[in-house]
């Protein structure tokens, strides 16, 4: 048996991409997953001609991208070194791959530090006891590509692949002849949609991969294998001893990621919940009055369902199809439709560079009601409430933010949406009554929301949905599009006038011009300057002096005797 190119010029079927085949005088007789299998296929109906057995690597886009040929032009011709992992699988499936790993049998640091030079790259040693480093490549646009080089994991690639996590992870593209490695038919499992362990203790020697095989299932569509479900069941009493940090990347990224209520209710089956966020729990089962047609955890799972449809419908590219598909639709993007650019721009921030503000809008949508459970009374005429829900769930949700070790600014974020997830529902109540929302109003639900107003707009959406599911009334739905334009309407096109009025006086102009005397009054006072002026009502330092004298005659504490 050889393993010598195939001969020309005979071409060989695009078909045969990423197996071996048998080649009797340039024509393929038989195939098979590994060489072995192609030889002994071969023999059973050539047993004594000549053969030929030869691998058919996958032509991928990637192997000759301008990076992968720098790359081998940088490298020394006998440096075996692997891509591996999720950037072959992405580029398999023709998605965009900015995240390299790299793997070499050895000296990945040093190695790394070489091409640094050759690749204009930043570097960066990860882990030096386990042989890892990273590159970091800033383009002239701002993009940047982040190439990880680890040494194997074991003696030989093969042991490498076998040691990861799921076999659509566990294939490698050779950098210099484009073969590809694929010891546990990972490729054949993605074409068939399946997720699927590498080995019986993959996710018992690392139980946060319970949580990437839901992100993974739920992002590439892939029902997950029987097998690999009872192992993740098995191991999700180990979830609690995985880093809060760990955990939190995973978490936030099924939140940021497509099918969020799908991945949650996934996890909910599997009873992997009360491992991560035993909170969430007490939601089950428990009823609401109408308009509610849903129990608190039906409906909160709704509401991220909504909530993902409304982020797609008012996404920078307008789709008619999907705009069409109902009133509901139609209305959202008549009146919101507008904000494209904006929406897009504020969910591109992030409060931290390793994770989206996307994810905190779910994340905080998932825990809005999660103090419904506790709040919840009922009267005599039967109706149920939930009286302070939304404080109490505030500050339930901060303790987990603070668990998962979020920023402050995040926590502070996820804090102020569910603090303030009603308040968009109250003015959508005074609309229907025929109060169209107030230039005081909008300045004060910026004041008190900020930047996470915008946040708070798109999660009462979601939840007005979800509330009512298909016995929503249309006219309920037009008036809150009309308090979500009038608020985001002020917010992007007249923030000087409304939410952010120009300071006119300071307090050292009360305490000079009017003889007030430090104190909570100049705060009060000035507080009320600035909602006059988003009212239109005073418009220069003149008029705020002449307001603030007015004001004053019936707040004589703050003027000195």
């Amino acid at each position: 048996m050889s393993a010598s190119p195939a001969p020309e010029p005979v071409p060989i079927p695009s078909a045969y991409a990423g197996r071996w085949v048998a080649l009797v005088k340039g024509q393929v007789v038989a195939q098979g997953q590994t060489r072995e299998a192609a030889f002994l296929a071969a023999r059973a109906v050539r047993p004594k001609e000549p053969l030929d057995v030869v691998y058919m690597p996958e032509t991928l886009p990637i192997f000759h991208s301008p990076l992968m040929l720098l790359l081998r032009q940088s490298l020394p011709a006998d440096q075996p070194i692997f891509l591996v992992g999720g950037a072959v699988r992405d580029a398999v499936l023709a998605r965009e791959v900015h995240d390299l790993d790299f793997a070499v049998p050895k000296n990945a640091l040093k190695l790394a530090r070489k091409l640094a030079d050759k690749l204009s790259a930043a570097f960066y040693p990860l882990d030096e006891e386990n042989d890892t480093a990273r590159l970091v490549i800033i383009h002239p646009d701002g993009s940047r590509d982040v190439l990880d080089f680890a040494g194997f994991r074991g003696e030989s690639l093969e042991d490498d692949l076998r040691g990861r996590d799921f076999t659509i992870n566990a294939v490698a593209l050779d950098l210099h002849n484009g073969e590809l490695h694929d010891p546990l038919g990972g490729l054949a499992d993605l074409r068939a949609k399946r997720l699927r362990a590498c080995a019986e203790t993959s996710l018992s020697d690392d139980p946060v991969r319970i949580l990437r095989a839901i992100r993974q299932a739920a992002a590439f569509g892939l029902t997950i294998d029987p097998a690999t479900r009872q192992q993740m069941k098995a191991a999700a009493s180990g979830l609690p001893s995985v880093s809060a940090e760990r955990l939190r990347d995973e978490i936030l990224k099924i939140l940021a990621g497509p099918q969020p209520d799908t991945a949650l209710r996934a996890l909910d089956m599997l009873n992997i919940l009360p491992h991560i966020l035993p909170e969430l729990e007490a939601m089950k089962g428990v009823n609401q009055s109408p308009p509610h047609v849903q129990d608190v955890w039906s409906h909160t799972l709704s509401v991220l369902r909504h909530l993902e449809a409304i982020l797609d419908l008012l996404g920078p590219q307008y789709n008619e199809q999907k705009s069409n598909a109902d009133v509901y639709n139609g209305l959202l993007v008549l009146k919101l439709g507008r904000y494209r650019a904006q929406l897009a721009e504020h969910l591109s921030r992030k409060l931290n560079t390793d994770r989206p503000l996307r994810a905190l809008l779910f994340l905080s949508a998932l825990y809005h009601d999660v103090e419904k459970p506790s709040t919840r009374t009922v009267e005599e005429s039967g109706r149920i409430r939930f009286f302070g829900h939304d404080d109490k769930g505030a500050q339930t949700a901060l303790r987990r933010a603070i668990a998962l070790r979020l920023s402050n600014d995040e926590m502070d974020r996820v804090k102020t949406i569910i603090t303030h997830h009603m308040r968009v529902h109250a003015q959508t109540d005074h609309q229907r009554k025929g109060h169209t929302i107030s230039r005081r109003a909008i300045y004060r639900f910026f004041r008190d929301t900020g930047p996470a107003g915008v946040d708070i707009i798109l999660h009462s959406l979601a939840d007005l949905r979800a509330t009512y599911e298909h016995t929503l009334p249309q006219e309920i739905w037009a008036a809150e599009l009309d308090v979500c334009r009038a608020l985001l309407e002020a917010y992007w096109e007249t923030p000087e006038q409304v939410v952010r009025p120009p300071q006119l006086l300071n307090g050292d102009d009360l305490i000079k011009e009017l003889g007030m005397t430090p104190g909570r009054e100049i705060g009060q006072l000035l507080e009320a300057i600035r909602e006059n002026q988003a009212e239109g009502h005073i418009s220069s330092r003149e008029e705020a002096l002449a307001f603030a004298r007015g004001w004053l005659q019936g707040h004589p504490k703050g003027v000195k005797k």
